[in-house]
């Protein structure tokens, strides 16, 4: 009878074990790291230049965008999830270069962006 119970432990900790990570990449699919080169607006908050965290919650289109440093939340703002087509796309941030404002955040590798500002959010 223990024996059993030891099995059905043993089966339950390999079962965890096998979809923790499936479980973090499913988390990460939703957030990126972005370097902020200089200071810029987006939505009504002024991000400071370093490294973010970019994630979100949903597959969009229409999704609300948190920008977090040093583990805060400095910024929340609506956006629209974009699937860039299959070109071959690098890392960008594009702003508004009179305003400082930024615009879209493309992600290379995962072929998709968030763009921020768009009219009818």
């Amino acid at each position: 009878m223990k024996l059993m119970q030891q099995l059905k432990y043993a089966a339950l900790l390999s079962t965890l074990a096998l979809l923790s990570p499936v479980g973090a990449l499913a988390r990460d699919k939703n957030q990126h790291s972005v370097q902020i080169p200089e200071s810029m607006q987006v939505g009504s908050a002024q991000l400071e230049p370093g490294n973010y965290r970019v994630e979100w919650q949903g597959t969009g289109p229409e999704v609300q965008v948190n920008f977090v440093r040093n583990g805060k939340t400095v910024a929340t703002v609506a956006g629209t999830l974009n699937a860039n087509d299959n070109r071959v796309v690098q890392d960008a941030i594009v702003t508004d270069t009179t305003s400082s404002t930024l615009k879209e955040i493309d992600f290379g590798r995962d072929k998709e962006s968030v763009i921020f500002g768009q009219s009818g959010m």
